[in-house]
């Protein structure tokens, strides 16, 4: 236990010590806005992990990157380099042997070479357009040998620059929707009420009916409700079966009675152009199972609990 403590502090403030080595950081981001090219990102060892997350992450945020193994790119991945690209190269020490070979390549191409680096006096901190310093103290490794806090570093830095990136660029959900249509996240972004309710029955008695027609039109639409509408067509109310067990308890003879007396005023509704995800957040704030759908105010479905658990939403 007080390894991992001992290790997460060292990380935490190898992060925050970052604060204080930004100097470079506005120019390296004004000059990455206004790239027409993509962001080549490039490293060797565990730099080259932390630059294919980097990657990853600009390109699912709207900066389209591509990942160049460093080894790679000096036996013919150098292709993938454009004109108009910009190359950042990550290196803790920033004078690996692949570096050193890599660097003069691509300043002979004219690409604008950013270095994130964890040491501002080597071979890449020199030959780079940009620096971006992710010096670290110590790793946390007890040997100070395995890269521990100084790829946490590199990783923090390669989200300050995706997130500032998103800023600038005005990035916002439906962007980031667009982009994720895949998956729980993608159907939470992208997923609305009306996509849902339009599968299922629409229950509907007029707030006239008898008990029976409840009843049946509850059976038949198998939803364990019903909407009740007025005469003039508007939704007045719910039914639910929890309604129906309700008014069994406190009624001694079921003569006369209509879904007027028995429903629900006021039933939480949503439209059908929210998102799904609105419809689940409202169903666990209240503890209720489904909801009422309107379109533009007029009675239009139900959204179901299930619906949502289906879509893998919950």
């Amino acid at each position: 236990m007080e390894a991992a403590r001992r290790t997460l502090l060292m990380e935490a403030e190898s992060v925050r010590a970052l604060t204080d080595q930004l100097d470079g950081f506005e120019a390296t981001i004004e000059t990455l806005a206004a790239c027409t090219g993509r962001i080549v990102i490039s490293g060797i060892g565990k730099s080259a992990i932390i630059a294919q997350k980097i990657v990853a992450t600009l390109n699912s945020t709207g900066t389209p990157a591509l990942f160049l193994h460093a080894a790679d790119a000096i036996h013919g991945d150098l292709g993938m380099v454009q004109p108009n690209d910009a190359v950042m190269i990550i290196s803790k020490s920033g004078e690996s042997p692949e570096i050193r070979v890599l660097v003069p390549f691509i300043k002979n191409f004219g690409n604008c070479v950013i270095g994130m680096v964890g040491n501002t006096e080597s071979f890449l901190a020199r030959h780079s357009d940009f620096i971006l310093n992710t010096t670290v103290q110590q790793e946390a490794c007890p040997n100070n040998l395995a890269p521990t806090t100084s790829t946490t570093a590199q990783l923090a830095m390669g989200d300050a620059i995706a997130v500032c990136l998103m800023e600038h660029r005005g990035f916002k959900v439906e962007d980031f929707a667009k982009l994720h249509p895949g998956g729980a996240l993608g159907k939470k972004l992208f997923l609305r009420v009306g996509d849902l309710s339009r599968q299922n029955e629409q229950p509907q008695v007029n707030i006239g009916a008898t008990l029976k027609e409840v009843i049946v039109e509850i059976t038949k639409r198998r939803l364990g409700m019903t909407a009740v509408i007025n005469n003039a067509g508007e939704l007045s109310g719910v039914i639910t079966d929890g309604d129906l067990r309700r008014m069994l308890e406190r009624t001694t003879s079921l003569e006369g009675i209509q879904a007027g007396h028995i429903m629900t005023e006021s039933p939480k509704t949503i439209d059908v152009s929210e998102m799904a995800v609105s419809a689940l957040d409202i169903m666990r704030s209240n503890n209720i199972t489904q909801l009422l759908v309107l379109d533009g105010g007029a009675y239009a479905g139900v959204i179901h609990l299930h619906d949502l658990i289906r879509e893998g939403l919950l």
